[in-house]
């Protein structure tokens, strides 16, 4: 992208702001807007959620209270911003009215400004760090900046015109940028859909079409190989075979794997060191290599993994898990690890689950649920045909991870450059840029 720095800058002589345009002006938060503080009821003024989109209609997953009338009034044009500074970019213009939750500062400008450019000011990674400067509290987690304190925040002011060059500017790159990363987003899903798809064939059909089939007696399965087993897991693994007890050492070192730490595909992704009288109480099962681990709960995640080499450390993983040990002269670990992933297993699970927002189901339950099994020598094969070719679906789920990645780092730093004066797009013209494009 072709674009324009400004001739002149002056030091702004504000830590987090450095240089900027000469003809700028700084100006204090609270001298730009002022608080509003009036309370009103979500009956009669729509509730809104203020989230690192903006502001928008309140969500379906938000925790709502029962004091309805307890909320702040917000009008269109306001600015409005989440207290809690360690919840950064929670903030945006409002585009329409509505009231919010009392933990947020509702901004009433007192001049005329470009809304659109303090929202984007307001999301910029400079700002952030500078507004949780300002926040005080015990931890990092609670950490707050009141009114008073925000109040005397400096900002960059630039002249109106520059103002909503500005917003016109980072609209149509944001919403360019937007497009995209759905465009990627999509190709990931479609990926991850047809590694299923893989997984669910290779592992309920076998990898020779002309092969003699029966029904399996597994209502969404249909038609399996003839000479494989309709069984149960239980009758093949030993099921959660080793636990810490409550006398282990105190100091007794080990690597701990929660239910976040294993990810669809990827297996485990991450651990974290600790000794027993630091952990969690759930920090209890421990795995082997050749085990595998499932989630109990949320088990549609399809979060398994199969323990694959040795550790120096031993590894100990969550209560959350079911852990099985597979008897390998008759259920190789890596085909049990993709049969436990596949869909017709999965759904079996999901309908013997209990429970609305984390559905579970126990140990037991689990490994009663319908199997079917071709003979090892054929699990091997068909572990080592989908390794081949879920690795290359890795790949490419992971190259569109990068460049989303990289589209998210370039959003941050267009938006930074762009309200800091780093860039001048005063007279950009968004027609002009389409026509160079085209050319």
């Amino acid at each position: 992208m072709n674009v324009k720095k400004y001739h002149q800058l002056r030091e702004s002589g504000v830590e987090w702001i450095d240089k900027i345009p000469a003809h700028w002006e700084l100006r204090r938060i609270g001298q730009l807007f002022k608080f509003r503080n009036e309370k009103v009821s979500d009956e009669e003024y729509m509730p809104l959620s203020v989230t690192k989109d903006g502001v928008v209609p309140q969500l379906e997953n938000v925790a709502k209270t029962m004091h309805n009338e307890n909320r702040k009034k917000v009008l269109k044009g306001d600015i409005v911003i989440n207290s809690r500074s360690d919840r950064r970019g929670s903030s945006g213009l409002a585009m329409l009215d509505g009231s919010c939750s009392l933990i947020n500062h509702v901004l009433e400008p007192r001049v005329e400004l470009e809304g659109k450019y303090i929202h984007y000011l307001f999301k910029s990674v400079p700002f952030c760090d500078e507004y949780y400067r300002w926040g005080t509290g015990i931890v990092d987690d609670l950490w707050s900046t009141q009114k008073d304190r925000m109040s005397q925040i400096q900002i960059p002011f630039p002249p109106i015109n520059e103002q909503k060059s500005i917003a016109r500017f980072l609209d149509h790159k944001i919403n360019s940028m937007a497009k995209l990363k759905k465009m990627l987003e999509e190709k990931i899903n479609k990926l991850k859909e047809y590694r299923s798809s893989l997984i669910t064939q290779a592992v309920t059909k076998g990898l020779d079409p002309n092969v003699p089939m029966k029904d399996s007696g597994i209502e969404w399965l249909g038609e399996v190989p003839g000479h494989w087993i309709i069984s149960k897991p239980k009758f093949y693994c030993l099921v959660n075979p080793e636990s810490l007890s409550e006398n282990t050492d105190a100091d007794y070192s080990f690597e701990y794997v929660d239910i976040s730490s294993v990810q669809r595909g990827k297996g485990i992704v991450s651990k974290v060191k600790m000794i027993f009288k630091d952990a969690p109480s759930r920090a209890r099962r421990i795995v082997r290599k050749g085990d595998i681990i499932i989630s109990s709960v949320r088990t549609y995640l399809k979060a398994v993994a199969s323990i694959e080499e040795d550790f120096t450390t031993p590894i100990i993983v969550s209560t959350g898990f079911v852990v099985l040990r597979p008897n390998s002269e008759m259920l190789d670990s890596n085909f049990a690890s993709y049969m436990l992933e596949a869909d017709y297993f999965v759904e079996q699970v999901a309908s013997h689950s209990y429970g609305v927002s984390y559905p579970a189901i126990s140990a037991e339950e689990l490994v009663n649920q319908k199997i079917i099994l071709p003979p090892v020598e054929e699990q091997k094969r068909i572990v080592t045909y989908l390794n081949e070719k879920l690795s290359k679906v890795e790949k490419l789920i992971d190259l569109l991870t990068t460049q989303i990645q990289k589209l998210d780092t370039y959003r941050s730093s267009l938006i930074t450059a762009a309200v800091t004066g780093q860039i001048d797009v005063s007279d950009w013209k968004e027609a002009e840029e389409e026509l160079e494009t085209i050319l």
